[in-house]
């Protein structure tokens, strides 16, 4: 069962080394962890109308992080993240 797009693309990753990338049409977004390469592609085409030419991963890693106030130890959420390359003369508007 296809999942709703707004499932899949969390958020725009909005970064130096991301917009380093778009300049040359890759874009970044977090995404779902359970979320394919098919999955992304997909949704990216439905939001923004524009068609991917490549999809990869990359995970983002859990970190360990100390509390303000008892100094106890947890953890940040991870995730996963994707960049979109696209045809050249396609443009996605973050704005």
């Amino acid at each position: 069962m296809n999942k709703p797009a707004l499932h899949i693309l969390h958020t725009p990753r909005i970064t130096e080394k991301a917009a380093y990338l778009a300049e040359s049409g890759c874009y970044t977004f977090n995404v779902a962890t359970n979320a394919t390469k098919s999955d992304v592609a997909r949704a990216v085409k439905e939001i923004y109308s524009v068609n991917p030419r490549k999809v990869t991963f990359s995970a983002i890693a859990r970190k360990s992080v100390r509390t303000r106030g008892t100094n106890r130890i947890g953890y940040s959420a991870g995730g996963k993240k994707a960049y979109v390359f696209l045809k050249k003369g396609e443009k996605i508007d973050l704005a």
